[in-house]
């Protein structure tokens, strides 16, 4: 198993340091979870922090095996004003992960989308219904100082409840002069660049792993799909997520690096753990 860039107390100090510090910071947590420091929030995207899922398919003929070791326990990642959920897959909204980070801040808001609302409650139990805000694509709400945009997603269809609402979605976060985009699980499909060229993100969360049917799992966009679409949205640099936490759903970053090489898209691939600097907004 890889070792995490830095984990428990170590990255705990490093948060906090940044919060004593006024500074701005981005973490990668892991799948595709990201930690956005900032003087004026911090918003924790799609966390996955347990290990439910090898646990659950470990007697199976999909066990999933991971890769990196766990960068932190949730319950004592605090300081967060708004967590999100981009779909229900369980690496996107897991109860062992969600609800200690709840307790742990009941200040939270969570967000996710509408389609998604009676699943999700259902899913974490308990009295959450006042802090879950719901979002469909194309809406926009300001939650803690953040203002959020909802974004289509494709995982691996465009699939809408009855009354329209999208059940897979990316987020848009702009948090004072800094926007970054997390794409959840997606495809590329009509319409998402174009959803994201006005808000020009000074960095986007795009997945790498690809669509691979054998697999047996709803797919992502590849290494060159990834690095294309950051160019296309004319994004200040890429951030490449869902790789190095299962075995058998992960890709090797150095070709989406090679990628963005040939497209001249600024790019920095992440450990688990580790952060980078951002411009305070």
């Amino acid at each position: 198993m890889k070792q995490a860039f830095q984990k428990d107390d170590a990255l705990l100090a490093d948060i906090a340091q940044t919060r004593d510090a006024g500074g701005s910071k981005i973490w990668w947590l892991g799948q595709s979870g990201f930690l956005v420091v900032t003087p004026k929030a911090t918003v924790l995207f799609d966390p996955y922090l347990s290990n439910s899922l090898t646990t659950k398919y470990a007697e199976t003929d999909k066990p999933h095996v991971r890769v990196t070791e766990q960068v932190v326990d949730p319950a004592k990642l605090t300081g967060i004003d708004l967590i999100t959920t981009s779909h229900n897959h369980t690496d996107h909204l897991d109860a062992e992960t969600l609800i200690p980070l709840l307790d742990a801040n009941p200040q939270a808001k969570l967000i996710g989308p509408r389609a998604n609302r009676a699943f999700i409650l259902e899913r974490l139990g308990g009295d959450l219904s006042d802090r879950l805000i719901d979002i469909n694509a194309g809406e926009s709400l300001e939650i803690a100082r953040v203002t959020i945009h909802g974004i289509t997603a494709a995982h691996n269809t465009v699939d809408r409840d009855d009354a329209g609402n999208c059940k897979f979605i990316g987020f848009v976060a702009q948090i004072g002069h800094f926007t970054c985009y997390h794409s959840g699980d997606t495809l590329l499909h009509d319409g998402l660049a174009e959803s994201l060229q006005d808000f020009t993100p000074d960095v986007a969360f795009l997945p790498i792993n690809g669509n691979k049917p054998e697999r047996r799992v709803a797919g992502n966009l590849n290494p060159c799909e990834a690095a294309e679409l950051g160019r296309e949205i004319n994004a200040g640099m890429v951030i490449p997520h869902h790789f190095d936490m299962f075995e058998f759903n992960t890709a090797d970053p150095a070709e989406f690096e090679e990628e963005c090489h040939k497209v001249n898209q600024p790019y920095r691939s992440l450990a688990n753990g580790e952060g980078i600097e951002i411009i305070s907004p």
